[in-house]
This record gives structure tokens, C-alpha cells and sequence, in this order.
């Protein structure tokens, strides 16, 4: 019998949030069979370890289309990092890795296999590392920008945002393809995807966000998970990991 996968969240200390949006933990992953990552317009850092023990340390950009990891790795934790962390924590963008990754060095902020055999130490250290990293200074029209978006689950213009925060449209989009790989537009199509998550979960398969009809909902579910809204309810196999959160709450 294969061992159950375990999964397990935890919010960031307040002192943080701005920057980090959650950690968890993915242990007994390689049993499961066709995982899919849907985009959550995160950026993860993923701290992976193998059966003897080494650790590999990848760093994965933005997604706008699903992706199928492979399993060489039995168990994970990972830090869920807010857009605004790549300037501020990173201090390097992440936009020509847009729908991948790359790998870090395996001693990356100095984390061990120890530290991924406990959750709990894996969080606290680093939030601690991270709380060392925290710039003095955030411009506050991009503290700002990432508010309006994440409080309206993407469902909001991108002149709008202009005109509360007084920057304007061409440089809100130069700042998030040169940051993230992607236009603001492009981004917040994936808030409202995710923010539709818990009523395709529910078995609300119909637009509850602001999607022009039905077949509109449909196209933009399929192109951000690969199958449809009805496909994606049944979570066949529980492959669409993404659904993993909803068990925490």
C-alpha cells in the first residue's frame, strides 16, 4: 500500500504577509499518479528531498498554464512568496522563468534536510530568515498595486488601479513584465481564476466572478487547468494539488 499523501499549511507571521502568502508541506508525493499545478500567481520556493536525503532547492516563476512535476521527490516544504517579494526579498526578477524554474544552491538560506523533517522548524526558520531580508523602504504604489488586486480577486482595470495609485498604465505594465514575465491583465486573469477555485469546488459550475457568459468562464478554466470546469470539479485521483488547501479550512 502506498503511503498517504500528507499535505499541511500555515499562514506567515503579520510581520511577513506583505511579502509571503503561505507555507506548506507535500510529503508522500511521489504516489501520486498525473499531479497537476494549477497557477496561483505565487512565486514558490521549493525546498525538495530526496529518499537519501539531499536537498534540492528550486525557485519557480509565475504560471499561466498548468504544469505536470515529476516525482522524483518524496517530500517537499515551500515558501509561497507574493509577487512584491521578488524586488524586495529576491532583489532579482523572475520573468524568464515564467512557466518554470531554476535551481538554487543546495545550501540556499542555509535550510538542511533536518529542517524539512519538521514543518513547524522549517516556518519558523524561515520567517526568520526572511524577516532578516526586509527592505526598510517599499515604494507604496506597489504595496498599494498588490492590495487592490488581491482584495478584488483580480477584478479590477488596470486604469483604475492608475488612477488610485497615480501611475500609469504604461508603467504598471512595464513593471510587471520586466518583474514577473506577464502583463497586470494577464496577472489578475489568474486572481479571478483562483478566487473561482472554491466554487468549482462546491460544484458552482457556472461564472460567480465577473466573466462575460459561460463560455468565457469555460475557455479561461481550460487554459489555466487544462480540462473544464465539470473535469475539474471531480478531481479525479486528487491530482489537481491546488485543491489541497481546501482541506486545511
Amino acid at each position: 500500500m502506498q503511503p498517504t499523501l500528507s499535505f499541511k499549511l500555515i499562514q506567515p507571521d503579520e510581520s511577513i504577509k506583505d511579502f509571503v502568502y503561505c507555507f506548506s508541506s507535500l510529503q508522500n508525493f511521489s504516489g501520486q499518479q498525473q499531479a497537476v499545478i494549477i497557477p496561483n500567481g505565487r512565486i514558490d520556493l521549493i525546498f525538495s528531498k530526496t529518499k537519501d536525503r539531499k536537498i534540492q532547492v528550486a525557485l519557480l516563476g509565475l504560471e499561466t498554464q498548468p504544469q505536470y512535476p515529476d516525482q522524483e521527490f518524496s517530500d517537499f516544504c515551500s515558501v509561497s512568496f507574493n509577487p512584491l517579494a521578488i524586488e524586495y526579498i529576491f532583489g532579482f526578477p523572475v520573468a524568464d522563468i515564467i512557466n518554470s524554474g531554476k535551481l538554487m544552491p543546495d545550501d540556499f538560506w542555509e535550510v538542511d534536510a533536518d529542517d524539512l523533517d519538521h514543518f513547524e522548524v522549517f516556518c519558523d526558520a524561515m520567517t526568520e530568515k526572511i524577516n532578516s531580508l526586509l527592505p526598510e523602504e517599499v515604494d507604496v504604489r506597489k504595496r498599494i498595486l498588490f492590495e487592490l488586486i488581491f482584495a478584488s480577486d483580480g477584478e479590477i482595470s488596470v486604469s483604475e488601479i492608475s488612477g488610485k495609485i497615480l501611475w500609469s498604465q504604461r508603467q504598471i505594465n512595464r513593471y510587471f513584465n520586466q518583474q514577473f514575465g506577464l502583463s497586470l491583465k494577464a496577472y489578475c486573469k489568474i486572481l479571478r481564476f483562483q478566487a473561482s477555485l472554491s466554487h468549482i469546488k462546491e460544484g458552482n459550475l457556472y461564472p460567480q466572478l465577473n466573466f462575460t457568459d459561460q463560455s468565457h468562464f469555460i475557455k479561461e478554466v481550460k487554459q489555466l487547468s487544462g480540462v473544464s470546469p465539470k473535469e475539474l470539479h471531480k478531481n479525479e485521483n486528487d491530482r489537481f494539488l491546488q485543491f489541497l488547501v481546501y482541506s486545511q479550512k
